[in-house]
C-alpha cells in the first residue's frame, strides 16, 4: 500500500477521534494544520465522512449527523508508518517459519513479501541488530540468535519503567486527544475477539502489540517509543515459539488487557499503575517460562531485577 493512503488513513481515524470528543469540526485550514496534511487529503477525508453519514458538509458548513463508532476507523495496520508495516511483516515470518535460533533471513525476499523496498528493510534488520537478537552474514543475509535468560529479565525492568510512566501519561491526556478514541477502538476488538476465542485466539499477539504500542505512544518520549520495537520483538512474539498452554495464557491476558483499560479510562492514577504492573508481571512470568533455565548469569540478574520491583516510589507519584 502507498504511503500517501497510509498518511489519509491515519489522518482520517484522527479526525474521527476530533469529531467524537468536539461534536463538531474545524475551518478545512485548522484541520489540516492539526493533522499535519494538506487541504487536499482534508476534503477527502471530509467526502468520506459525509459518504459515511458522520456529517453534513456544504462548504463551510459542517454538521455533526452521528458519533463515530468503532466500524468508521481505518485498521490500524493500514495507518502504520513504513517501519511499523515491516516489523509487523518480520514479526508475521518468524512465527510462520518456526522461528528456532539459526533461522535464515534474506532481505531480498523479506521485501518481496511485504511488497516494499530492500532499503526499508535493510535498515530496520540494522536497527534490530544492535540488540543482539539478530546478526549481519554475507549477501544480504541475517541469522536469528537466540536470547538467555539474564536478556529477559533486563528488558523486562526497563519495560516495567517504560510502561508504568507511559500509562500514567495516557490517563493523564486531555480528552479531546485522538488516543482516547483508538483506545475505545481497541477495546472493541478485544471484546470481539474474546466472542470467538476458541478458534481466533493466535490473533492476540498482534493486538497485544497495538495495544501496547498506543499505551507507549502516550509518553511521547523518543527513546521509549523507539526501544518499544525490541519490547514487541521479545514480548509479544518470542514466547509464542513455545506454543504450550497458548490458548489459555492469551485469554487471561487479554481479561488483563480490559481491565487495563478500564483502569486507563477511570483516569484514577492508583487504579492505573495496579493495572499495569498485574499485567507486566504476568506477561513478565510468561516471557521467562519460555526461556531456557541454563544462563549461568541469570542469578544476578534476577536478584537485581528483584530488588529494583521492591523499590517503594514516592506517594502521590505511582511511577
Amino acid at each position: 500500500m502507498a504511503r500517501g493512503n497510509n498518511v489519509y488513513k491515519e489522518a482520517y481515524n484522527r479526525c474521527l477521534g476530533l469529531l467524537g470528543a468536539a461534536g463538531s469540526l474545524a475551518s478545512e485550514p485548522e484541520l489540516g494544520a492539526t493533522l499535519g496534511v494538506s487541504r487536499t487529503t482534508v476534503r477527502l477525508i471530509l467526502a468520506r465522512m459525509a459518504e459515511t453519514g458522520l456529517i453534513s458538509w456544504n462548504k463551510r458548513d459542517k454538521t455533526m449527523l452521528r458519533a463515530p463508532c468503532a466500524d468508521d476507523y481505518f485498521p490500524t495496520e493500514e495507518t502504520d508508518s513504513l517501519s511499523q508495516v515491516i516489523e509487523r511483516s518480520f514479526m508475521r515470518r518468524l512465527l510462520a517459519g518456526g522461528a528456532e535460533p539459526g533461522m535464515q533471513i534474506n532481505e531480498l525476499e523479506l521485501a518481496r513479501e511485504i511488497g516494499v523496498g530492500t532499503t526499508g528493510v535493510r535498515e530496520f534488520l540494522i536497527r534490530f541488530s544492535r540488540f543482539g537478537l539478530i546478526e549481519k552474514r554475507r549477501n544480504s543475509h541475517w541469522v536469528l540468535k537466540g536470547f538467555t535468560r539474564s536478556f529477559a529479565l533486563e528488558l523486562a525492568e526497563i519495560r516495567e519503567m517504560f510502561e508504568l510512566r507511559s500509562a500514567a501519561a495516557f490517563a493523564a491526556l486531555p480528552q479531546d486527544d485522538p488516543a482516547w478514541a483508538e483506545l475505545d477502538r481497541l477495546e472493541a476488538e478485544h471484546h470481539a475477539l474474546g466472542r470467538a476465542f476458541a478458534t481466533r485466539f493466535g490473533e492476540f499477539s498482534e493486538l497485544d502489540e497495538r495495544f501496547h504500542r498506543l499505551v507507549h505512544g502516550a509518553s511521547l518520549n523518543r527513546f521509549i517509543v523507539d526501544f518499544y520495537d525490541v519490547i514487541a520483538m521479545v514480548f509479544h512474539y518470542h514466547y509464542q515459539w513455545n506454543k504450550a498452554g497458548e490458548r489459555l495464557r492469551n485469554e487471561v491476558a487479554l481479561q488483563e488487557h480490559l481491565a487495563y483499560i478500564a483502569a486507563l479510562k477511570s483516569r484514577d492514577p492508583a487504579k492505573v499503575y495496579a493495572a499495569c504492573r498485574r499485567h507486566l508481571k504476568s506477561a513478565r512470568d510468561t516471557l521467562l517460562a519460555s526461556v531456557p533455565e541454563s544462563d549461568i548469569s541469570a542469578e544476578p540478574a534476577a536478584k537485581h531485577a528483584e530488588s529494583m520491583r521492591q523499590i517503594k516510589l514516592p506517594a502521590g507519584d505511582p511511577v
